[in-house]
């Protein structure tokens, strides 16, 4: 059998609240084509010329809201999953962050010192987008080229509606139900418009076809925003939810072009209105809490929904280390396991 790892690939965070770290991360993470893919002379001109110049301060001061310990709540919580995964398997279990550290080359120099020859890569990222999963399988497939060609990879697919995954959703949002609420609000983060286009590999289906994401097109393999609402249908059928009581919206929209809506924010206004005065918020598009989560959304949002009139709002966080998350790697990894097995040769006549 081959030397097998296991690599948890997530975004990644600043080094630090400084406003240098900031600006470092935030550069390192909209320089990626996947996710800020305006054409070259445009891009720079908007990173350089505005967003790195000015935002740095501001996300520095939201990320100092949420700091602990010296370190970003995403990488505390990864090496916590890392930490009860190990001892749940008998492989080795390594992390890497798109951006930042740990990055993605050291955890694949580690591997190739440690005489890997399979790694099995779960993208944290529940949905298919290509500024989330794709661009963190594209990136550890471009560092095992350069640093460890030898080693073969062996990327998991989303798993937006794996049984085990929707599960342990409903495991995490059930004690919040057992409280008086008026509404669930799944905000999932957003992403433009142009990119659900972009990705659609028939160039006739995302946007373009009545209802495209509630119409069945093999194109969903690929679509985010359809992924999102699989998740919440399969989470609201098994948790019986009235269709009146939950709804789907996207956060963290960024420049003038049209993204994902309904957007978050004006959900956080339009609820109260709506007589929905006490919500619960769940974020299924990530597994571990995160500036995203902690900062616009406990904080931020909780304020915009009481300032419009809301009574109660209650975050449910993510699934973070919760047991039936890291039931549901346990078991990821297992598969990978026996299927690179040698089976027994099948009896013939």
């Amino acid at each position: 059998m081959p030397k097998q790892a296991v690599l948890l690939a997530n975004l990644g965070s600043p080094d630090s609240t400084s406003v240098p770290d900031v600006r470092k991360y935030l550069k390192e993470f909209l320089s990626d084509d996947r996710v800020f893919d305006a054409p070259q002379p445009i891009k720079a001109l908007i990173l350089y010329g505005r967003v790195l110049p000015s935002r740095p301060a501001a996300t520095a001061e939201a990320y100092a809201s949420i700091w602990k310990e010296g370190e970003a709540p995403l990488i505390q919580t990864t090496r916590k999953v890392q930490e009860l995964l190990t001892k749940e398997i008998d492989l080795p279990v390594h992390i890497a962050m798109r951006y930042g550290k740990p990055t993605t080359s050291d955890a694949i120099r580690q591997m190739k010192a440690d005489g890997i020859e399979e790694v099995f890569l779960i993208p944290q990222y529940p949905h298919y987008a290509m500024s989330s999963y794709e661009t963190a399988v594209i990136h550890v497939q471009e560092r095992l080229r350069a640093l460890a060609p030898d080693i073969k990879l062996h990327p998991y697919p989303p798993f937006f509606r794996h049984p085990q995954y929707i599960d342990a959703l409903c495991q995490r949002l059930s004690p919040y139900l057992e409280e008086e609420y008026d509404h669930v609000l799944f905000s999932f983060h957003g992403i433009p418009v142009r990119h659900l286009r972009k990705g659609d590999p028939s160039k006739a289906h995302c946007t373009k076809v009545e209802d495209c994401c509630r119409t069945c097109s093999p194109v969903h393999s690929v679509c985010y925003r359809a992924q999102c609402y699989r998740t919440v249908d399969e989470v609201a059928r098994q948790l019986k939810l009235p269709a009146d009581k939950y709804s789907v919206s996207f956060q963290s929209r960024f420049g003038k072009e049209p993204w994902l809506e309904p957007y978050t924010d004006k959900e956080f206004e339009r609820l109260p209105r709506k007589g929905k005065k006490r919500i619960l918020v769940m974020t299924p598009a990530f597994v571990a809490d995160c500036l995203e989560t902690l900062e616009e959304i406990s904080m931020g949002g909780k304020e915009s929904f009481l300032e419009a009139g809301g009574e109660k709002f209650t975050f449910v966080p993510c699934l973070n280390e919760h047991p039936a998350y890291i039931h549901f790697l346990a078991e990821r990894v297992r598969e990978f396991q026996d299927s690179s097995r040698p089976q027994p040769a099948a009896c013939g006549y």
